[in-house]
């Protein structure tokens, strides 16, 4: 075990020093708090407690810092990773300036949600606990975003082959996951599955209707429907709901209609696009086709050391030409009286008999 951490240091490092800024500023943050928690509560004054959210005490700065403040290696190591893993795939994509605002959209509209959420509990339970007894805080909220983000730009990615699991399926899956463990009681709160939930919620929100590209803003292709997280039998119920409410948020001006363009000049068919559609998943298509043809041309060049083939082919139709010759009337085959022009394919029947 002790032989391969120097090869994971190493491996982490440079995966770390390819990256941008924000993320090594975001990750350097992340293990400066853990180190200072030995010192100091900081879920207590970092992150977010329902009671203390809201007013009187209007603790707001807890919706900046609760996603980086961590108490174990292990949420270390998990946020850590995400925040790697989110710059390696999406920051190429996005930049680092909107990787950035994305981060703090998840992180502030998830602690902001789970804290109201805990506060509806209190209104019905009369419960204190879940005032003051509650601490919001960790990865868990942005891991959500990351993995309904990755759904969007590459969830046809298998991640496991047996069974076979595609990435567009990952977001439902650590859900079921952690419900179970929140069910099994190995989770002591259930604020990390809240705050995954209500993670990944705002991540589809933000980038379904509010991200700005070169198209415009959102994505509002099928693949990516709210529904299309759930499994296919219940995908018709779901997506029936969630066209209500979509009209509902419409008519608050919450949400905007999802128009359609079409282009009567283009020289096929009429093509229909989508204003949210964003380019960066043709774009990412077109990279993989690319890497493939380049494969293909070096497995050729490869090759290209092999011996000719050319004077083969060239001996094979001269074979063919001859065997193909017909014969001349009477049964009997041309003279072999050498032509003048060997290049012409006008046979002479000079030395035929004459017929009676």
């Amino acid at each position: 075990m002790n032989r391969y951490l120097p090869v994971a240091r190493q491996h982490f490092l440079a995966a770390l020093a390819s990256t941008s800024v924000v993320v090594k500023a975001i990750s350097a943050l992340v293990v400066l708090l853990y180190l200072l928690s030995w010192a100091v509560n900081t879920p207590y004054a970092l992150g977010v407690t329902p009671g203390y959210l809201f007013p009187p005490n209007f603790w707001v700065w807890t919706l900046v810092t609760h996603g980086v403040v961590e108490q174990h290696v292990w949420g270390v190591a998990a946020n850590v990773g995400t925040v790697m893993a989110c710059g390696r795939l999406l920051e190429p994509l996005w930049g680092a300036l909107e990787l950035l605002i994305f981060f703090a959209v998840v992180n502030v509209s998830a602690g902001l949600l789970a804290g109201f959420s805990y506060l509806l509990t209190y209104v019905a339970t009369f419960d204190l606990d879940f005032l003051f007894a509650v601490r919001v805080h960790g990865a868990a909220g942005f891991l959500g975003g990351v993995l309904v983000a990755l759904k969007q730009t590459m969830g046809d990615t298998t991640v496991l082959r047996v069974p076979q699991v595609r990435l567009k399926a990952a977001p439902a899956l650590v859900l079921l996951f952690l419900a179970l463990l929140r069910l099994s009681g190995l989770l002591d709160s259930s604020a990390p599955l809240a705050s995954y939930s209500y993670g990944a919620l705002s991540g589809w929100v933000y980038l379904r209707f509010y991200q700005r590209h070169s198209r415009g803003r959102g994505d509002m292709s099928d693949h990516f429907a709210f529904a299309s997280f759930f499994p296919e039998a219940v995908q018709p119920a779901v997506g029936l709901l969630a066209g209500l409410v979509h009209s509902a948020l419409v008519k608050m001006k919450v949400c905007r209609k999802m128009v359609k363009r079409y282009d009567v000049g283009a020289p096929s068919s009429i093509t229909i696009s989508l204003p949210g559609t964003d380019p960066q998943d043709a774009e990412r298509r077109r990279q993989l086709a690319l890497k493939a043809l380049n494969e293909r041309l070096k497995r050729v060049e490869d090759q290209s050391a092999w011996p000719s083939m050319d004077d083969e082919e060239d001996d094979d139709d001269d074979e063919v030409r001859t065997d193909t010759q017909p014969l001349l009337p009477g049964g009997r085959e041309p003279s072999s009286t050498p032509r003048t022009h060997p290049e012409s394919s006008i046979i002479s029947f000079e030395d035929a008999p004459s017929r009676s």
